[in-house]
């Protein structure tokens, strides 16, 4: 038995950016010793060569939509089927963890049954293969403390839960936005503690372009996108961090605190419509209370 599962769904092996960010993650992971395993999960070019290289475990056979792109589904239901842990960990492709993310993991598992582990990500750029010899964690904080920049807070990139747990998820298209807001929409509505651990575990975000997309489009613009937010449901069901019930301060499960970011963008899921396109005095009180509070929550994280 493992403590911890981390499984992916990396991209094709075939950009040398990509590849290098993509190896440098799976290294990253690595390093929490071996009571963790790591699952590639696909069958993008590259992945099975790069298991093999780095000693992980590859599945093939996700299924995917009709443009060709593995569905969240049947990725978290892979890993499910295959981990050896009861802990699992999603994480995207280009996410940095450190080895104390292990310790973090087993201490909430201890506190409760249930839960989603959620959180912001540092974004940093990355271009050459990582050293992970000894004192790299020190480094790379010193590195995200001069150059980084902590991301806006909207869905996440990684996912921390029990097993048993996100077991009926909607055919999402992964590596597209969407998926991930409903995952805390589903989360919080589940009644699950839903936890903003950004201030107890640092992951990092290495920044890449989006040239493996059709016409280098961002994720945010894609058809697939569009077609994510209607299977969640619409926009109503697209949380965000300022969503969550719990955050994780030095090592403790408590109750998010009241902020002004926090009680605006209440005030924002009570306007918000599924409208799309966006017409009428609705919604465009709704956009300047977004703006208000992307505001806000800007100049707290500065």
């Amino acid at each position: 038995m493992k403590k911890l599962t981390i499984f992916t769904a990396p991209k094709p092996f075939v950009d040398l950016h990509i590849a290098i960010i993509q190896r440098n993650a799976i290294q990253s992971w690595l390093q929490m010793g071996p009571d963790v395993e790591v699952l590639l999960i696909g069958d993008e070019a590259g992945m099975a060569e790069t298991a093999a290289q780095l000693g992980v475990s590859h599945l093939k056979g996700a299924r995917q939509s009709k443009q060709g792109t593995p569905l969240v589904s049947s990725i978290f239901q892979k890993a499910r089927e295959t981990a050896r842990a009861d802990l699992l960990l999603f994480a995207n492709t280009d996410i940095l963890l450190f080895p104390e993310t292990l310790e973090l993991a087993l201490k909430t598992r201890q506190q409760l049954n249930e839960f989603a582990l959620v959180g912001q990500r540092y974004d940093l750029d990355i271009l050459q293969p990582m050293d992970f010899s000894s004192g790299w964690p020190a480094r790379l904080r010193a590195e995200v403390k001069a150059r980084g920049r902590l991301h806006p807070l909207g869905g996440s990139d990684f996912f921390l839960f029990p097993r048993h747990l996100f077991a009926q998820i909607p055919d999402f298209a992964i590596g597209r936005a969407g998926w991930d807001n409903w995952m805390i929409y589903h989360a919080v509505t589940q009644h699950w503690p839903a936890i903003n651990a950004t201030h107890s575990m640092m992951a990092v975000h290495q920044n890449h372009d989006y040239s493996h997309l059709t016409d280098e489009k961002n994720h945010q613009r894609h058809p697939e996108t569009f077609a994510n937010t209607e299977l969640a449901g619409g926009m109503r069901k697209m949380y965000m961090l300022l969503d969550v019930d719990h955050e994780l301060v030095s090592g403790e499960i408590r109750p998010a605190r009241w902020s002004l970011p926090r009680s605006l963008r209440s005030l924002e899921r009570r306007l918000q419509t599924d409208d799309l396109v966006g017409r009428g005095p609705r919604w465009l009180l709704l956009r300047q209370v977004r703006k208000l509070r992307r505001a806000l929550a800007h100049s707290e994280a500065n």
